[in-house]
């Protein structure tokens, strides 16, 4: 793999464990504020990648609040189970009242 794709990736990870515990964000959010508009699927693969790295990917979902990465945890529903385990209320792999728990790192950081 590249060396900037891998730099990138750190980077992803670096914002990604500043989400605050019971709060979302997207993969085109933290795409945004790295600079990188459109790069939602790199995002997300870093976040495939994110195992053992301590970051809290569960907390990355995509912009409608779909838990489309739930896929790569481990057990049946465990994303959904981590992200309600922080008050984070799910029905049918989308989380509800997005935009209570959103968090935009653009805003924040």
């Amino acid at each position: 793999m590249k060396t900037e794709t891998l730099n990138f990736f750190e980077k992803v990870y670096e914002v990604a464990r500043q989400i605050p515990y019971g709060k979302v964000t997207s993969y085109g959010a933290i795409g945004n504020y790295l600079g990188a508009p459109r790069s939602a699927r790199m995002v997300g693969y870093a976040m495939n990648g994110s195992v053992g790295k301590d970051v809290p990917a569960h907390r990355v979902v995509n912009k409608k609040g779909l838990l489309t990465g739930k896929h790569h945890f481990d057990g049946t529903n465990l994303m959904q189970q981590l992200l309600e385990s922080e008050g984070v209320e799910i029905i049918d792999n989308q989380i509800q009242n997005l935009e209570s728990v959103y968090w935009d790192p653009s805003k924040a950081l």
